[in-house]
């Protein structure tokens, strides 16, 4: 089978369709198509902040940063890492998601401890959807810090739908639920009716300060 480009246009569409891309792992080239069954989401308006975590929070561990560092947040994603010998990411998509990133459609929330960037997550922004990828962390907790600013972030920005594509026992913890692929699609066609604004958080707060469990948006705290 001869192999296609992955373009910006290409991924917007096949987002906007229901479908997302992945490799067999992170040295195979080939790019397959995905549109499961059952799709994981996690609703923005029943998030779950773990106790431990809000009190991690409260102490502000981590320097948050949005876009600052795309590539470098994918290329550690795509890395091998505890419980995960081998990952999806391969070439032509880290250079693939880069591309939707300088497009305006992809972005990562970052974890930094001075000039370390040590967790962080990326995905892709269409209208009022926002499509989770990949994350990960070299220091306890700042993949998780990151996912609480990402849903602060969307629901300061009128996001309607946070897709998790498949559902874990780590997100699991945090809300995420399955649903049936025609109540996924009913949902992703709600959210692509309007415009998410990613950066509203940063004009509220000049400082782009990470969220906290009492901050307005308030999350509902769990065990």
């Amino acid at each position: 089978m001869p192999r296609f480009r992955l373009t910006p246009e290409l991924l917007i569409r096949a987002y906007c369709n229901g479908h997302f891309p992945m490799a067999e792992d992170r040295h195979d080239p080939t790019i397959h198509w995905v549109d499961p069954d059952r799709r994981g989401i996690l609703p923005l308006d029943r998030f779950h902040l773990p106790k431990r975590l809000a009190r991690t929070m409260r102490k502000n561990p981590f320097s948050i940063r949005v876009d600052t560092a795309f590539r470098q947040v994918v290329l550690a994603c795509a890395e091998p890492a505890s419980g995960r010998n081998e990952t999806w990411i391969n070439d032509d998509i880290i250079d693939a998601y880069c591309g939707l990133h300088a497009a305006g459609f992809a972005h990562s929330v970052e974890c930094w401890i001075g000039s370390s960037l040590v967790g962080g997550l990326y995905g892709v922004s269409i209208g009022g959807a926002f499509f989770g990828e990949s994350m990960f962390h070299t220091v306890t907790d700042a993949s998780k810090v990151a996912l609480a600013h990402l849903v602060e972030r969307l629901r300061a920005g009128g996001y309607r739908l946070l897709d998790t594509q498949f559902v874990t026992q780590h997100l699991i913890r945090f809300g995420a639920i399955e649903i049936p692929r025609h109540v996924y699609l009913r949902l992703l066609a709600d959210a692509l009716t309007v415009q998410g604004r990613f950066y509203s958080w940063d004009v509220a707060s000049s400082d782009g300060a990470p969220p906290s469990a009492t901050s307005r948006h308030s999350m509902t705290e769990m065990s």
